[in-house]
């Protein structure tokens, strides 16, 4: 099979699957990420190299757990609080060129917070004051399909200058740019035809679109660095043409705990 056709029909079925399960129930958004988690957590185990097994028992009680005994608002906060801490410690680990390789305690570390938590948080995100609203979490992903592909589009025809030559040497700082600046205008249409909402949730999605643009890229490095450690092209091969699982969502779970904050902020500013 030519290798476009295999990446254009893994793509279209990965994308019909995600917003058919977010827009079917909460059962069925809850158990696509449960089924996600897993896969990620395996991904990255082996990307690590570190045993699965019990990583993976482990990953699916804590996120079932959570399903049946939902968390107070003090433990979303402890929540937040750890997986953010986590997501620094990432950074820094980007930006170390010293770190060529990563300690063992750090692997654990890397896997709680860069992996577990942020896919139970992704699961917080569609839950407002009015319930499950599948509307928010199709919109985030939006922005974040925006944010990829206009940073493709914009750096293959203009880029010029690299934003991380040493971890992704496709990336251009005009293409990072672009692709913030078409989710912005993404989230302008999101807020005011899909979600309906007024000049504040414009305002909101705005903030959203420039989270996403940030820290959607920060993430995807963030893999590639893992990769290149590992000397690996992707993190699996269950999506043909595209990698892993985590190849796909590297970017909305780096994005979510900092979507999680901004919730927070607003709810506490409200």
């Amino acid at each position: 099979m030519n290798e476009t056709l295999k990446r254009s029909l893994s793509g279209a079925i990965y994308i019909i699957l995600l917003l058919a399960s977010i827009l079917y129930s909460t059962e069925s958004f809850f158990i696509l990420f449960g089924i996600f988690l897993l896969i990620c957590v395996f991904e990255f185990c082996s990307l690590v190299h570190i045993p699965k097994i019990i990583l993976l028992l482990l990953a699916a009680g804590t996120y079932f757990i959570h399903y049946y005994i939902p968390f107070s608002r003090i433990t979303d906060v402890i929540l937040l609080a750890v997986t953010l801490s986590i997501s620094i410690k990432a950074i820094f680990f980007l930006f170390d060129d010293s770190q060529t390789k990563i300690d063992t305690i750090s692997k654990y570390i890397y896997l709680l917070g860069y992996i577990i938590l942020p896919i139970i948080i992704i699961t917080k995100i569609p839950f407002g004051i009015k319930g499950y609203n599948p509307k928010i979490i199709i919109g985030i992903f939006i922005l974040i399909w925006t944010n990829d592909t206009f940073a493709y589009i914009v750096g293959k025809s203009i880029g010029k200058r690299k934003l991380f030559e040493k971890i992704s040497p496709k990336k251009t700082i005009e293409g990072f740019i672009g692709g913030v600046f078409f989710a912005v205008i993404a989230s302008f249409f999101i807020s005011k035809y899909y979600i309906e909402g007024q000049e504040l949730a414009q305002k909101i999605w705005i903030g959203f679109a420039l989270i996403v643009g940030i820290f959607g890229t920060v993430g995807d490095l963030i893999e590639s660095k893992f990769k290149r450690i590992a000397n690996v092209k992707d993190s699996g091969k269950i999506m043909p043409g595209h990698g892993g699982i985590l190849d796909r969502l590297d970017s909305v779970i780096f994005v979510a705990p900092f979507v999680f904050l901004f919730y927070q902020i607003l709810y506490y500013v409200s």
